[in-house]
């Protein structure tokens, strides 16, 4: 049996080189960070389940015309995945006041934003990933206006995909993080949605008891973060109505 290829390890994912030129494969790991790492934990079960909420969301976006990198899922682990060209920038999408923004601008966790907020942030665990402005950007070659202008755009209709996705099971999109990355098919190059979009990625409160489902309750130490993983794909229809979720991973469904 040949050995993968291992070509990139971050704190929740690896990739392996793909079994075509221009694939690559996306195993999620069960490993929790917070804080670049400094609070790490492993959580049974948690690639699995973010695996399958990412594809179903990545799925339902390339269906509606957003160009993503997902190709397809190869097993409760793994991704089928283009390979792009990662632009140093976590874009950052806010609805409602909450984490760095509510306390940086002194605003009442939950308060709703006037209107959706983009935010930039450099991608460098070394500096705690820094907010940066679209004169940052430019200036150090991350991206260029045109980039920046697509990227802004590929947000907003993530944004509104996701927050009637998520509302109508429930759940407020508080806000989200995601990557984007440059796919080249020949001369042409376009940005696309890249890395994944989760639990771990997403802030997800319910709608009637603002618990919430996302990674911050292994943040803030609330415990129950695979059960609120679970409901989360419970209510996407992913996992089933009457399963619960066994030790060693849930069954999901097929």
């Amino acid at each position: 049996m040949n050995r993968r290829r291992r070509i990139y390890e971050g704190k929740a994912k690896v990739l392996f080189e793909g079994p075509e030129p221009g694939t690559l494969i996306q195993h999620f790991k069960d490993d929790a960070t917070a804080f670049n790492a400094k609070k790490h934990e492993i959580i049974d079960g948690k690639g699995v389940l973010n695996n399958r909420i990412s594809e179903f969301i990545f799925q339902n976006l390339n269906d509606i015309g957003v160009p993503t990198h997902f190709i397809r899922r190869l097993n409760m682990r793994e991704q089928l995945i283009r390979e792009v060209e990662i632009i140093p920038l976590e874009v950052v999408v806010r609805n409602v006041a909450a984490g760095s923004l509510a306390k940086r601008l002194g605003i009442e966790e939950g308060t709703q934003l006037p209107r959706s907020i983009i935010e930039f942030y450099y991608k460098s665990d070394k500096l705690d990933d820094p907010m940066v402005s679209e004169e940052h950007i430019t200036a150090f070659g991350w991206a260029t206006p045109q980039e920046i202008d697509d990227i802004m755009a590929l947000a907003i209709r993530v944004n509104d995909f996701l927050s009637g996705l998520f509302l109508g099971v429930g759940i407020r999109l508080v806000d989200f993080k995601m990557e984007t990355g440059r796919l080249w098919e020949g001369e042409m190059m376009r940005i696309v949605l890249a890395d994944e979009i989760s639990p771990d990625s997403c802030r997800l409160w319910d709608i009637k008891s603002n618990d919430k489902m996302d990674k911050d309750r292994f943040r803030r130490d609330l415990g129950g973060l695979i059960e609120a993983y679970s409901e989360v794909a419970r209510r996407l229809g992913i996992l089933s109505e009457n399963e619960s979720t066994p030790m060693g991973g849930p069954r999901l469904v097929q």
